[in-house]
């Protein structure tokens, strides 16, 4: 084709740290009329006939390179998956976090599916209508729509903090959904009746239905395009087309939704930052958070974090003015009442791990509807120790402790689930274990006794429900697990409280606050709320339906102590050579130190550097050098043997906080997710 570009500058499908830029391409004539920018391609890679798949980022009359160009091999479709707003987004988060931009792209544009894609091209029919103008439900209605004004959305008032009503609302077609779901919905309606699109981003799929029922009574189901990894290859490959067509959508899904295409982007909002499903498990680990502020700063478009509790990072943001508080109008908040003081003064209420003006308030409420009750574990103990040294009994497989899941079952190990059979203590070789705490069966077992006639749910990684009538019923749950009931729970007992927060972790508060105050959110509105087990300053926020001090509170503390997020962090692990060479280059930076190095399994060990905001994408590229260095860098050969791999000498993650995390703690929450993905002990 005449006067068309003749090379392509293609981004590999590589997680080689040394193939992390472009490569250019010459294109064959035959292929012109379909290398477009974004499309896949498959590529030739040096000698031997090797080839790669990629994308075409931009093309090129010219190339400033000295060598020959290889002609692309083959144009695999003409579909421009890659967005350019996609591709700058990955390229600038990839490069924050050390990472590479592959590693990315494999969780922002889904696998091909042929038969989806040619019934997309062959698409027909008229665009869906846009919604009508309308208001945001509970809040103040100026505050409200200067958000998604466009006039000047670099103002901080374009990107708040928003407060979430803490109650169930019924929706037009007569369903329940939790209040942020509504908000969130009409968010987005505000957004399209614009002419623009908007993002929506939550922790898991229990959310995403929410948000999806309660956009479907504003939205017509041809604006809405659902991405995320719950989803079938072919129905997340057609939600994802959708997001690629020039007419406003809105694009829902979990923590892969903010790296989607979406016209004239207007809106991203993403529920519960806090919520560790937003942290990316697959290389570079990047956060939803972290993306959500990227592609903001890019498109310049209205950025929401919604929550009951702001996270310690949005906290920080808030103090830095980078950030405006949004909060209903009128507000109300969502007060708990704490009754540590009546534990510790009823042995009785001790024993039975729920203080007498719970027992009532729960009998009380029973009459006129469900009551939650939300413990720590799920299982019927979740730990067990020997009854003649007291020591906690242990696996013989891994040494991880043991719990037992149902009255009457064979213990087994809570990290890799080998059963227990013929147990003895590695300490003073007893054979007689006892329960230690009680767990979801338990208490529901429990329950069922005190409170006779009620009908007994349980809810947790075992028996996952979404949902429970009205009526006379008991509902066990494990944190996160929490199932919804039309017009709010009656009441709500918040039990194990000094448990969940005796737990080994930086975010340990944040996290309890958010499992508490979103369990609190399912009652109706008047319906009390118990925290039993919780006094201080913690059950005093509470209390006062303030929690934000509680976080900000949080946040002073970390900054004195150099702590996430007053600062940023990039744990480094590989053998010791590799690790003290990477945190030598960049030791000698200002604002910028080094905690280890420490010893791990398998003759390796692991470094902390914390540095400042400003030094981030310094210590980033020097890391990232240094990752390249390992990567190329060839093992050594064994006498008599041939060439050997091995594992890369080092592996670098930014943002990471689990190394200030207890690592017995980090295996059993790993081993205690339960099935909505939320971590259950």
């Amino acid at each position: 084709m005449e006067g068309a570009p003749t090379f392509a500058r293609v981004v590999l499908d590589s997680p080689l740290p040394q193939l992390d830029r472009l490569f250019d391409y010459r294109i064959p004539e035959s292929l012109r009329a379909i290398a477009h920018p974004g499309a896949r391609v498959i590529v030739p890679l040096r000698t031997a006939g090797r080839r790669a798949r990629g994308y075409i980022v931009e093309l090129a009359d010219a190339v400033d390179f000295d060598g020959p160009v290889h002609d692309l091999e083959d144009v695999v479709s003409e579909v421009p998956v890659l967005d350019a707003a996609v591709w700058r987004l990955v390229r600038r988060a990839a490069d924050r976090a050390a990472g590479t931009a592959s590693d990315l792209l494999r969780l922002a544009v889904p696998a091909r599916m042929v038969r989806v894609e040619k019934a997309w091209l062959a698409r027909e029919g008229a665009a869906p209508p846009l919604p009508s103008e309308r208001g945001l439900t509970g809040y103040d209605t100026e505050q409200s729509r200067a958000l998604l004004d466009g006039a000047s959305p670099a103002h901080s008032q374009h990107r708040v903090a928003l407060r979430a009503r803490a109650h169930p609302v019924a929706l037009g077609d007569g369903t329940w959904v939790p209040a942020f779901a509504q908000t969130l919905a009409e968010l987005a309606a505000m957004t399209l009746a614009g002419g623009r699109s908007a993002i929506v981003s939550v922790p898991d799929y229990r959310d995403v239905a929410h948000v999806e029922r309660a956009a479907r009574t504003l939205l017509d189901e041809g604006l809405i395009a659902r991405v995320d990894a719950g989803q079938s290859n072919p129905d997340r490959y057609r939600g994802f087309l959708r997001t690629l067509e020039r007419r406003p959508v809105l694009v829902l899904g979990t923590r892969t939704a903010v790296t989607a295409p979406a016209h004239e982007l207007g809106l991203v909002a993403v529920w519960d930052d806090g919520d560790p499903l937003h942290v990316e498990q697959h290389a570079p680990g990047v956060h939803t958070r972290d993306l959500a502020l990227l592609r903001q700063e890019h498109e310049q478009c209205a950025l929401v974090f919604a929550g009951h509790a702001p996270s310690a990072d949005v906290q920080r943001l808030l103090e830095l003015g980078w950030l405006t508080a949004l909060t209903p109008n009128p507000e109300t908040r969502r007060r708990l009442t704490p009754t540590a003081h009546q534990v510790t003064s009823e042995p009785s209420a001790e024993r039975a791990r729920i203080p007498s003006s719970a027992w009532q308030t729960a009998s009380r409420a029973l009459e006129r509807g469900p009551v939650l009750v939300q413990v720590a574990r799920p299982g019927y103990a979740p730990r067990l120790a020997c009854t003649d040294c007291g020591e906690t009994a242990r696996c013989a497989r891994c040494q991880g402790p043991l719990a037992l899941h149902a009255h009457g079952a064979t213990p087994s190990c809570r990290w890799c689930g080998a059963l227990a059979v013929d147990w003895r203590c590695g300490t003073c070789d007893g054979v007689r274990w006892r329960t230690v705490g009680r767990g979801t069966a338990r208490t529901a077992e429990e329950l069922g006794r005190a409170f006779p006639g009620a009908r007994v749910i349980v809810a947790d990684a075992s028996n996952p429900v979404q949902s429970i009538p009205r009526g006379r019923t008991l509902v066990v749950s494990t944190r996160g697990a929490e199932p919804l009931v039309a017009g709010g729970y009656a009441a709500v007992l918040l039990l194990d409280g000094e448990q969940m927060l005796a737990r080994e972790s930086l975010r340990v508060v944040e996290d309890c606050l958010r499992w508490w105050l979103n369990a609190a959110a399912l009652a109706a509105p008047d319906a009390p709320v118990m925290l039993a087990g919780v006094g201080g300053a913690v059950a005093t926020a509470l209390s006062l339906g303030m929690p934000e001090q509680i976080v900000a509170a949080e946040l002073a503390d970390r900054r004195s102590l150099r702590f996430p997020p007053a600062v940023r962090v990039a744990a480094v692990v590989g053998e010791p050579e590799a690790v003290s060479r990477a945190v030598g280059v960049v030791g000698d930076l200002a604002g910028v130190d080094v905690l280890g190095p420490v010893e791990l399994d398998d003759d390796r060990v692991r470094a902390i550097v914390r540095f400042d905001y400003a030094q981030g994408a310094l210590v980033a590229e020097r890391l990232k050098a240094e990752l390249i260095r390992s990567a190329t860098q060839r093992p050594r050969p064994l006498p008599g043997r041939p060439p050997r791999r091995r594992a890369p000498l080092l592996r670098v993650r930014f943002d990471d906080v689990e190394p200030f995390d207890d690592p017995a703690g980090n295996r059993a929450r790993a081993a205690g997710a339960n099935a909505s993905g939320r971590i259950e002990g």
